[in-house]
């Protein structure tokens, strides 16, 4: 929590340049002569266009970051318009909830489009906006984009260095099969009753609850990180409103110290959305009671207030994930792992194919995509490992499995180092080694298609295997051998073999269930 690994310093300088883009679009608007209400829009535009591009490319994301006004626009300009209207305002978001939930079946660029949309017709919302006030922020917008914009690509281009992570693909399917369907629904049901009882306890702020239903369900898959997202955000948002009412509220909107605060709010939110959720909900928490200050509605009431509807929206986003719909969170779990083995599969398969001297063999981007698969693993996971977890058998069989994928990575990792070395040689005793691997594999994937293939085939493979075990003749001895490759093999092989407990299938599986 306090000292996550940070390589290369990336979420340090994704931190400070998120504040620098932030920073230059609110001073634009307020240069331009913008009012209050439209600086704060085009701050949070700034914000949501830093943290939601999340493409692959430096082009894909100049055009995500283009895309976001076809989105956001007509949803501000439905807002506002709606905003004297509760009954068709209220039907309008509850829509504009599902569409941009339904996205994130095209990937990251509908991911962020439909995050911007749904955040639009919430920030008018929080701010009030007006039918009048429409040509401000459709301008406060527009030249935030063009800030952060200018910030991310010309003045700081950060991915030109250091390509941002790709992101695992997502899960295929269709129809209701489809996850993002199935989710698509979750959300639109959690909304719309955080809704309800939303305004029940208050008609001014009830789209706190809105809000906190939407943002649970984003970067989850399943029912179970679903209610452990739900649950870091209430505990975020509690020690927020603490740290509120220690700073926000002293201030009384003083601008400079407020626009200082804020800027470490931002810098927060960047700095810790990779390792701990809660401690984002805590700088966002924070960041809007001094909003609030700025446009001097804040008190302890408020936040007392925020925290209610933080609490509702977790509630019906919990009921949602386990009544409509729900993924469970061990199909989740099964397909990450299943994934992530297949990649150590291929990276060994390709690794061997180098080592026997392969010009076009590669292993690095199967060893790239596997620390991708091994974090989906992680947070799928995430739940089983949760402290509050009651299930304490499952908890320390997904942590064993954690720990063991983990070692295989490091194994993985040590084979495509030596692999991609021009000196290493080839050993007829790798073949053998990289065949147990993948037998390995497939024992965990398929156990019974590899009890048959092994039935089958196991004369042939013993006798290759003694064979191959002996030292390859005509080695030359000024190359380097393959005992680092063998010792790496041999490490996933033993380890492989460990996964096969944790991982069993059948109706005892330790995992099944989750």
């Amino acid at each position: 929590m306090f000292v996550a690994p940070d390589p290369g310093r990336a979420r340090l300088r994704n931190s400070s340049r998120a504040v620098l883009g932030v920073a230059l679009a609110v001073a634009v608007a307020e240069l331009c002569g913008l009012s209050l209400v439209a600086s704060i829009t085009g701050g949070l535009a700034a914000l949501l266009a830093l943290f939601t591009v999340t493409d692959a490319t430096v082009r894909a994301q100049r055009v995500t970051t283009a895309l976001l006004p076809v989105a956001g626009f007509p949803v501000l300009a439905l807002a506002t318009a709606l905003h004297g209207v509760p009954a068709a305002r209220d039907a309008a978001f509850v829509a504009v909830v599902f569409a941009g939930v339904y996205a994130r079946r095209w990937g990251v660029r509908g991911h962020a489009l439909g995050i911007f949309a749904f955040m639009n017709f919430f920030i008018t919302q929080f701010l009030h906006a007006r039918p009048g006030q429409l040509p401000e922020l459709y301008a406060a917008v527009g030249l935030a984009l063009l800030s952060a914009g200018a910030v991310r690509f010309v003045l700081w281009p950060i991915e030109r260095r250091v390509p941002p992570p790709a992101v695992p693909p997502a899960a295929p399917g269709t129809g209701l099969a489809r996850p993002t369907t199935r989710q698509a629904f979750q959300a639109t049901a959690a909304c719309a009753v955080a809704l309800g009882i939303g305004q029940v306890l208050s008609e001014d702020r009830w789209y706190w609850a809105v809000g906190t239903a939407w943002w649970i369900f984003v970067n989850t898959a399943s029912r179970g990180e679903t209610l452990v997202r739900g649950f870091r955000r209430v505990l975020g948002t509690v020690i927020g409103i603490g740290a509120g009412l220690l700073i926000a509220i002293p201030l009384h909107g003083a601008p400079a110290p407020t626009a200082v605060l804020v800027a470490l709010c931002v810098f927060g939110i960047f700095y810790t959305a990779a390792v701990s959720y809660s401690w984002m909900m805590l700088a966002v928490t924070v960041m809007a009671g001094l909003l609030y200050g700025l446009l001097g509605v804040l008190d302890p009431g408020l936040l007392v207030l925020r925290l209610e509807q933080t609490a509702v929206g977790a509630l019906c986003a919990g009921l949602a994930v386990v009544l409509v719909l729900p993924v469970t969170t061990h199909a989740t779990n099964d397909m990450w792992i299943q994934r992530a083995l297949r990649c150590v599969r291929a990276c060994t398969a390709e690794a061997a194919a180098r080592l026997a001297g392969s010009p076009v063999a590669d292993p690095a981007p199967h060893a790239a995509e596997l620390e991708l698969f091994l974090g989906r693993v992680r947070l799928s996971l995430a739940p089983l490992v949760h402290p509050l977890s009651p299930y304490r058998a499952r908890k320390a069989r997904a942590r064993r499995v954690l720990a063991l994928l983990d070692e295989c990575a490091v194994e993985v990792r040590g084979l495509v180092s030596v692999a991609a070395d021009p000196d290493a040689s080839h050993d007829a005793r790798l073949a053998a080694a990289c065949w147990r691997v993948e037998a390995a594999v497939e024992a965990l994937l398929s156990p019974e298609a590899e009890r048959g293939a092994v039935e089958h085939g196991a004369p042939e493979r013993a006798g290759a295997e003694r064979a191959a075990d002996r030292p390859a003749a005509g080695t030359s001895p000024g190359r380097i051998a393959a005992g680092p490759a063998l010792a790496h093999l041999h490490g996933l092989e033993r380890l492989l073999g460990q996964l096969d407990g944790p991982l069993r299938r059948g109706s005892r599986s330790p995992l099944v269930g989750a």
